[in-house]
Order: C-alpha cells, then sequence, then structure tokens
C-alpha cells in the first residue's frame, strides 16, 4: 500500500471553482522558459550530426569520438549539485542566463578547437553551462507553475525540448555540407539569442525576482529521500535517461544494421517514429495528469514503456521494429509531464529546491551513462534482445515503486509538512534568515 497521504490540499482548479482551465493562466516567464528552450534545443540539434564527425578529423578513433558526446553528460552529472547550491543561494535568473552564456561559450570555443584535446576540454565545459540552465529553469517552472497547471507546464517544456531537437539535425545536416565548424557557430549565436531573450523578458519580472524566494526555506535532499514518490521520481527519470537519451541513440542503430540487416537510412526513420509517438501524448498527457493525477500516467506510461522497450529486441520486420517504437515513444510521453509536476508537487512553491531538483536531474543523467555500456555489453555477452529486455526492466522497476507510493496531486508542499513535523528546524531557519 501506498505510505502516507497528503494532509494539506493543493486542489486542481476544476475542483476550486468548477471551471476548466486553460494554458492562458500560465505567467508570461513560463512561455519565456518554453520558447528558450526550444532554442536551446534545436541549437544542441544542429550540433548533434556534426559532433562525432569533427572529432574524428582530429585522427582519433571511434572511441575517443564517442567519449566527446559523454563529456558533456559527465559534466552535467559532476556539476549538478554545486548548480543546485548557486540556485537555492543566487536565485534561478541570473543562473538561468549565465548557464546558457556558458554554453554558448563553450560552443563557440569548439568552433575554433586546433586539437582532439581543445574540443575535448571546450565541448565538457559546456555541459557546467547546460545542467545550471536547466536546473534553473526547472526551479522557475516548479515557482511559477499553478498547481493545477504544472503537468501541463512540464509538457510544453518537454514539447519545446523535443520539436527543436528533431529540426535541429535536419538543419545541422544542411551546415556540414559547408564546414564541420559551421554548426558549431550557428548552435553558439542561438544560445546567445536565448540568452538575451532569457535576460530581457525576465529583468523587469516580479514573479521570477530571486528575491521573492529569499526567505523561502532550503528542502534537502535526505529529507526529500524520505518521501517515496520522490524516490520513485527518481528511478521513472533514471529509466527515462537509460532508454530515451542512452539505449535510444547508442543501441538502436547497430541493432537495426547489425541483427536486423536493414540500411541505415531505417534507423532514423525509428527514431523519428519514437519521437512522434512522444510528441503527440505530451499535452494530453500533461492535462490529463492535472485533472486525474500523477499516478495514473506514470503507471501507464512506465508500463508502456517497458512493453515498447522489450518490444524491439523481438523485432523481426519493420511494421514490428516501427510498432514497438512508436510504443516506446508513446509510453514515455505519458509519463514525462507526469514525473515533472510530481517533483515540483513535493518541492511546492514556497521552498528552495535547487539540490532537490539537481538531483532530480543527475537521474536521468546517470541513466544516459550507464545505460547504453550496460545494454550493449548485455548485446554482445548474450543478445541484442536480452539487452531490450533489461531496458525495459528498468521502466518496470520503476512503475513498481510508484505503485507502492502515493499520489501527489493535491497535497501541500513537502517543506509545508517538514515544518509541522520538525519545528526546531524550521525555527532555526527562521532566526537564520
Amino acid at each position: 500500500m501506498p505510505d502516507s497521504q497528503p494532509t494539506t490540499a493543493e486542489t486542481p482548479n476544476d475542483q476550486l471553482s468548477g471551471r476548466k482551465s486553460t494554458l492562458a493562466e500560465l505567467p508570461r516567464e513560463i512561455w519565456v522558459l518554453i520558447s528558450g528552450g526550444f532554442i536551446v534545443a534545436i541549437g544542441m540539434g544542429i550540433v548533434s550530426p556534426a559532433l562525432p564527425t569533427f572529432a574524428t578529423s582530429f585522427n582519433v578513433g571511434v572511441t575517443a569520438a564517442a567519449f566527446i558526446v559523454s563529456a558533456f553528460a559527465l559534466m552535467r552529472l559532476v556539476f549538478a549539485p554545486a548548480s543546485g547550491r548557486l540556485v537555492s543561494a543566487f536565485g534561478e535568473r541570473p543562473n538561468y542566463v549565465l548557464g546558457i552564456v556558458i554554453v554558448g561559450i563553450s560552443s563557440t570555443a569548439c568552433a575554433f578547437a586546433q586539437s582532439y584535446w581543445q574540443l575535448l576540454v571546450f565541448r565538457g565545459l559546456g555541459g557546467i553551462g547546460s545542467t545550471m540552465f536547466t536546473v534553473s529553469a526547472l526551479a522557475l517552472l516548479v515557482r511559477l507553475a499553478p498547481a493545477h497547471l504544472r503537468a501541463r507546464a512540464s509538457g510544453l517544456w518537454a514539447t519545446s525540448f523535443l520539436l527543436g531537437s528533431i529540426s535541429g539535425p535536419v538543419l545541422g545536416g544542411l551546415l556540414i555540407g559547408f564546414s564541420l565548424r559551421l554548426p558549431f557557430l550557428i548552435y553558439g549565436i542561438a544560445l546567445y539569442l536565448a540568452a538575451f531573450v532569457g535576460w530581457f523578458l525576465l529583468r523587469d519580472s516580479t514573479l521570477a525576482d530571486p528575491q521573492q524566494n529569499a526567505a523561502a526555506p532550503d528542502l534537502k535532499v535526505t529529507t526529500a529521500l524520505r518521501d517515496s514518490s520522490y524516490r520513485a521520481s527518481l528511478l521513472a527519470n533514471f529509466s527515462k535517461g537509460w532508454t530515451a537519451q542512452g539505449v535510444r541513440i547508442a543501441l538502436i542503430p547497430l541493432f537495426i544494421s547489425q541483427a536486423l540487416g536493414l540500411p541505415d537510412a531505417m534507423t532514423g526513420i525509428a527514431l523519428s517514429v519514437f519521437a512522434a509517438g512522444n510528441a503527440a501524448v505530451l499535452l494530453p498527457a500533461g492535462r490529463l495528469a492535472d485533472s486525474r493525477g500523477r499516478r495514473p500516467m506514470l503507471l501507464s506510461g512506465l508500463t508502456i514503456a517497458a512493453v515498447g522497450s522489450a518490444a524491439i529486441g523481438f523485432s523481426e520486420s519493420v511494421p514490428w521494429l516501427l510498432g514497438a517504437s512508436l510504443l516506446g515513444g508513446i509510453g514515455m510521453g505519458l509519463f514525462t509531464p507526469a514525473q515533472s509536476a510530481a517533483v515540483a508537487d513535493i518541492v511546492g512553491p514556497k521552498a528552495k529546491g535547487g539540490p532537490v531538483l539537481a538531483a532530480f536531474q543527475m537521474s536521468a543523467d546517470v541513466g544516459t551513462i550507464v545505460g547504453p555500456p550496460l545494454a550493449g555489453a548485455l548485446a554482445g555477452a548474450l543478445s541484442y534482445r536480452a539487452a531490450f529486455l533489461l531496458t525495459g526492466l528498468v521502466a518496470l522497476v520503476a512503475m513498481v515503486m510508484w505503485l507502492f507510493s502515493p499520489e501527489t496531486l493535491g497535497r501541500g508542499s513537502r517543506s509545508d509538512r517538514t515544518e509541522s513535523a520538525e519545528p526546531a528546524e524550521s525555527a532555526e531557519r527562521g532566526a537564520a534568515d
């Protein structure tokens, strides 16, 4: 059975007033974040086709070229705890703008790299800015999105990144024809534009003002970890990183070419079908998570994602491969807005949750880093079928954890409940403020 149910209510809007809530109720600042996310994502997509080829142009092998991609994720992971503390100390807005600028400088420097090691260092430093930007944006979404629109705001945020990452590689592929360095320059320009838009449109915002949250208590990771819903959210995000950002990119191309003997072009089709299934359900899933609850979407989404991931390994024909890819994308899209909204429910708008949100982000980065080598080793030792079964099992374990965790929609913030349970600690925080 789920553990203790919420005792205070953040009731959904349709229960509060009997009227249907709309996206028009989202603050302007949320739309600024969504626009900035799209600009950043399309820039990342522009660079993705060029990065491995540019690395090999320095006469290094495939492993060294692949490590250029891993270095970015590793720096995100290493710097994430510090990023969470910076957000809590100085506020989201300055860290949001500075993070994008750092990635822009990193990308511009990559365009002028004269050796593999310069490219590795410049690209790795971009991971620092990336985690600053991501944690800050997520913290702003938590603080500014109304409780009854949190999942829809998360869905829009995820959709902006998805659309950018889909359209970016098309442009990047065209730019490679002119120069391997040009995509990095375009990415840098896109990031400077995103930073300027964020600074300009948020500079006079009272909602995004760090002082609005200056006196709020800190929510510690150790406190959040006592909540089974937070632990389940970490594992769900880990499975997302393992599947969508790891195995999908690293293993599916090899499976299609080596195991199925299909043309390389089929890889792009399979990945596009996954993305299409994801994009098709993100916004409806956010709406349902806001009205029906986070758990139903998480349980159904994780189950469908698990089945879709495992089914890929049993593919023996193109229709089966594309059907399994579509199913996996739909499952991922169903639970993504709900898991972000669940973490937002746990943090609440009345606490500084930078470290808690950073840990949530780290869980996906860990999945992205460890998923491909573990699944790849299993594919080499046993079979691709075993590798994709393991990938499905990771999502299934997250689903089981959510099965025994309580609903977060409608609960008070974790910080409110912590203040009631630990008045002495709350008094000390108040004295310190």
